[in-house]
């Protein structure tokens, strides 16, 4: 198997494995039948993100893309329908979703109606993606800069951590592989804020290892 294949497989593994953590929200909604203290926003907007990297995809023609962003944007689906189930805030999710659905149908029309077919399209929706995806990942870092305020980890996710970092790692890997830096650039900071995040589990260790949830993270 050549590199390319090999990183194809990575890419497939670890991006899906990233995109199942939210399975454990899900469990979380079913047991307690509520969706407090679960946020909704990151299902929709991975929703969103995963439906612009799907066309892409499509347009690249990279059988890689598209598989990994329809497995997600099912899971987001499955995520929001859940959500949406129990949660007390039906109207103010219904309302999102309705402006979510609004922003896409009109990026779809503006990029299959004033964009010629080619590479002017393709550049377009990929720095469009890129911007999109650079922006998620960096959205976090105020949270990070609290948790190095208060040294309290708990309230970030291990196994989310490292998921990430292999799977920022290998889309990185293969958008060079791809001379494409429309996949390299938007992944680049999932590396770094992974690599953050390794710093704060390993710099307050000693201030976490006795609580529950902390031990909960490494079991």
């Amino acid at each position: 198997m050549d590199s390319i294949h090999l990183l194809s497989w990575a890419c497939i593994v670890f991006t899906v494995g990233m995109f199942s953590t939210g399975l454990t929200d899900l469990k979380k909604m079913k047991e307690s039948k509520s969706a407090e203290n679960i946020q909704f926003l990151p299902f929709l907007t991975t929703c969103l993100n995963n439906l612009g990297w799907l066309y892409y995809g499509l347009l690249k023609t990279d059988r890689t893309i598209v598989l990994v962003n329809v497995i997600g944007a099912l899971l987001q689906v499955l995520y929001i329908i859940v959500y949406l189930h129990y949660t007390k805030q039906k109207r103010l999710v219904m309302t999102q979703t309705a402006a979510a659905g609004t922003v896409l149908t009109c990026a779809w029309f503006y990029f299959t109606t004033y964009l010629p077919e080619g590479d002017t399209r393709l550049s377009q929706l990929g720095l469009t993606c890129s911007v999109v995806t650079v922006s998620m990942y960096l959205s976090p870092l105020t949270d990070l800069v609290q948790i190095v305020r208060s040294g309290d980890v708990t309230c970030l996710s291990f196994p989310l951590t490292v998921a990430t970092f292999f799977t920022s790692t290998s889309w990185v890997l293969y958008g060079l592989q791809l001379n494409d830096y429309f996949i390299v650039v938007p992944n680049t900071p999932g590396i770094l804020t992974s690599l953050i995040r390794f710093y704060l589990f390993w710099r307050f260790a000693s201030v976490n290892q006795s609580s529950p949830a902390y031990k909960s993270m490494h079991i």
